[in-house]
């Protein structure tokens, strides 16, 4: 018997990346699951593809030919209105809302200088305020059952810094803050909150051609210069972690494996926040290479 069986998940941005991952890995363990997406594109503010209609589509086949069942909705987070309608048809379709994950959002790459109003409140309306829209309608059928699981998408972007990601960087942060008031709020009503903290992740979101030239230093960036920049940012020998990793993070603290855990960030970034201060080991290797054939070459 899987480790969800009998409970329904329900989990935003299901349309690719780390929110499908998810989906099939809930469903692996025997949750029903409902993913939902915006499915249309953010072409004012946002650089590169959003998830369509076919992704999640896609999905949901994944899901049922694990043998769950699946119910792919398009929503938009950022709308209250959505969000309630999802939550009443999961609960007609499944009668329950055990585990929430609130994993969508977006990330715009740009210096200070170039983060307009515009861009500011996009993201901070859908890595933020997004993510409050979403829970707030499935808080109350979780306090009416005596129970669940709430595990939101931050990033260890909230907790160290990166350049040319504040409005992300704030935005992430402020889930932190929303998810710890919450597991104050609804720890009595046997209710769980929680978050991970994804380090650079496999993603559409993360190989789009903006973050590719933001690790370049400049336009045309390939996906192959992007490797070494982004190992440096961890402790383990690996440029980035793929989104299952983040699923079993987020398998556990859904699962009743943690039913006492509530409140914490978990990391799942190869050691990204255990940086020690100073030169990178991998770069500092690199220069010592570096110097070494330059030294080769007098």
């Amino acid at each position: 018997m899987g480790r969800l069986s009998r409970k329904t998940a329900l989990i935003t941005g299901g349309g690719r990346g780390q929110g499908r991952s998810h989906a099939l890995v809930l469903a692996s363990e025997g949750a029903n699951v409902v993913v939902t997406d915006i499915c249309e594109p953010i072409p004012e503010v946002v650089p590169y593809d959003t998830a369509t209609q076919a992704d999640l589509d896609e999905t949901a086949r994944m899901v049922e030919k694990l043998g769950g069942q699946c119910l792919a909705l398009k929503a938009d987070a950022r709308s209250s209105a959505d969000m309630q309608s999802v939550v009443d048809r999961t609960i007609e379709r499944f009668g329950s809302i055990d585990i929430l994950v609130v994993n969508h959002g977006v990330a715009i790459n740009l210096p200070w200088d170039q983060q307009t109003d515009e861009i500011w409140d996009a993201v901070v309306e859908a890595n933020l305020s997004g993510p409050w829209r979403v829970v707030r309608p499935v808080i109350p059928h979780m306090v009416q059952q005596g129970a669940g699981s709430i595990v939101f998408t931050s990033s260890v972007a909230a907790v160290t810094s990166y350049p040319s990601l504040s409005a992300y960087s704030a935005a992430k942060a402020g889930v932190l803050g929303l998810m710890r008031s919450l597991a104050t709020e609804l720890g009595p009503h046997s209710i769980r909150v929680n978050a991970v903290l994804p380090g650079n992740t496999g993603t559409p979101m993360l190989h789009s051609q903006s973050v590719l030239d933001m690790f370049n230093g400049g336009p045309g960036g390939p996906r192959e210069k992007m490797i070494f920049p982004s190992q440096a940012t961890m402790l383990m020998p690996i440029p980035w972690v793929e989104p299952e990793d983040i699923s079993r993070a987020v398998l556990f603290l859904a699962s009743d494996e943690s039913r006492y855990v509530t409140g914490i960030a978990l990391p799942v970034d190869a050691g990204t926040l255990n940086q020690p201060p100073g030169i990178p080991g991998i770069a500092a290797t690199r220069i010592a290479e570096l110097e070494a054939q330059l030294a080769a070459q007098d």
